[in-house]
């Protein structure tokens, strides 16, 4: 009976501290959820499987040995949920299930639950200053402006990191300061006695300036990348290493990375607004020759405010691109997970709402191109339309991508449709429209169709001709819900 009375005490006890715990913590629900159908034909301008790497084998699989499923049905639902202790303190889970209907955890018998934390992140102020941390896994992008969606180094993604912004002259100057630990592949223990070099770290500083009629944010990032990281497997050994390093492995245990630019925004003409990026990187520049990789990359945007109606924008990119060469490294610049694109293009994975099958994938460094775009196109309340024409050419040497292909086979390291020579184009137009049926729920289509004219000496006929049968278009509509 004591021990009983003892258990009963304890008990309460936990059930009383919980309560109290409770009461001092608010906690603050926010999500959004998308249900979406997409018909999309001639993935990748062929309706044919690209290149990827197979882990089993450890090596790439073959291009266009696979069909595409035209349609599909999407569902993503997305929870955020803030421990708030107070003003200065709080933490924040996100969860996600996101998966096509009939396959995992939307199969109708047997269903393979799947729910992912998207977000784990502690946030706080420290004591009598407005100097703020966030540590763990958090959204995380490089400076960009939000006219082009992101940045094309690193955007629109998350990563464990640890980030501390403090103003230096308020509403002028501050700083942000980061680290984040993008990639570790074998954690505790190496797989041999010997240490294995198998991270991939990211350390960046960026100072952003506001003035009357002008904004500015320099920035600099510097990746230290382990040799056995997992580029492959991470999917961004295309974007950060170079044609050299792929086929022939990096020489060095650790390869520097670093990339500097700056962001502009001019508004001291509105309601005429400027804005572009210049960005410089380069990386693996004490490696082998040909495992270097350096390159430009810059873009420039502007709009026109003054309607209400719409918003005229017109843009343009330029990137160095590859020469004729694999054996004196990349003339691209290095990226680890971009997501660049104006105008909602169907070109690029850029700010489509319906996000999974969504864009062509094209990369548009190595490239240049132009565009326009009719944005916030509104004649009715509630219905809002924007509509967006893209023309970009390669920059790429034909010469390295036919070698690479030849050493390789057809589309491994390069992809047909996403890196273009400098003899191949794409043309693309996206036309998208959302209806406001509450304040909170909205009815979405996007469509987006894409023309490209393909080199058959670099791709092989059988790709190039593939293509030359028909565009590659979408058509998507669904529901997004946010609360």
């Amino acid at each position: 009976m004591k021990r009983m009375t003892a258990w009963a005490f304890m008990a309460a006890l936990v059930l009383s501290l919980a309560g109290v715990a409770q009461a001092a913590t608010e906690v603050k629900m926010t999500g959004d959820a998308r249900i979406y159908g997409v018909f999309f034909a001639n993935h990748n301008f062929t309706g044919w499987n690209t290149a990827s790497w197979d882990d089993n084998n450890g090596a790439y699989s073959s291009a266009g040995t696979q069909t595409e499923d035209r349609f599909q049905i999407w569902e993503r639902f997305r929870l955020r949920s803030d421990f708030v202790a107070n003003e200065a303190v709080k933490f924040r889970l996100g969860i996600l299930v996101e998966d096509t209907w009939g396959h995992g955890t939307l199969t109708a018998a047997n269903p393979t639950t799947s729910i992912k934390v998207y977000q784990a992140f502690l946030q706080f102020k420290l004591p009598d200053c407005d100097i703020e941390v966030s540590a763990g896994l958090q959204d995380l992008s490089l400076p960009a402006n939000a006219f082009f969606t992101d940045s094309v180094v690193f955007g629109g993604d998350r990563a464990a990191a640890l980030v501390v912004t403090a103003p230096l002259v308020k509403d002028t100057l501050s700083v942000i300061a980061g680290y984040s630990r993008m990639l570790d592949t074998n954690r505790t223990y190496d797989t041999t006695t010997t240490q294995v070099d198998d991270e991939l770290d990211l350390y960046f500083l960026a100072l952003p300036i506001t003035l009357d009629g002008f904004k500015a944010t320099p920035w600099g990032a510097v990746a230290v990348a382990g040799k056995n990281a997992g580029y492959f497997n991470a999917g961004s050994a295309d974007y950060l290493l170079s044609a050299g390093a792929v086929l022939n492995g990096l020489s060095n245990a650790q390869n520097t990375y670093w990339w500097a630019g700056s962001t502009f925004e001019v508004t001291a003409l509105d309601p005429v607004k400027f804005y572009a990026d210049v960005i410089y990187g380069a990386g693996a520049n004490s490696d082998r020759k040909a495992s270097k990789r350096q390159g430009w990359f810059v873009d420039l945007g502007a709009e026109y405010t003054g309607w209400d109606v719409l918003t005229p924008q017109v843009f343009g990119w330029w990137s160095t691109g590859e020469d004729g060469s694999v054996r004196n490294g990349s003339e691209r610049l290095p990226q680890i997970l971009p997501n660049w694109g104006p105008g909602n293009s169907f070109l690029f994975d850029d700010s489509q709402e319906l996000g999974k099958e969504s864009n062509m994938g094209a990369n548009p460094v190595g490239a240049w191109g132009l565009g326009a775009s009719l944005n916030n196109i509104s004649f009715i309340e509630k219905l809002s339309h924007i509509l967006t024409f893209t023309y970009m050419r390669g920059n790429n040497q034909p010469g390295a991508i036919r070698k690479m292909n030849l050493l390789l086979g057809s589309n491994p390291y390069y992809t047909m449709g996403r890196d273009l020579t400098t003899e191949e184009s794409l043309l693309s137009v996206n036309f998208d429209t959302k209806y406001m049926i509450y304040e909170n729920l909205a009815a979405v289509m996007e469509t987006g169709w894409a023309h490209g004219d393909f080199q058959s000496s670099v791709w092989g006929h059988r790709l190039a001709s593939k293509a030359r049968e028909g565009d590659a278009y979408k058509v998507a509509f669904g529901l997004t819900y946010k609360f």
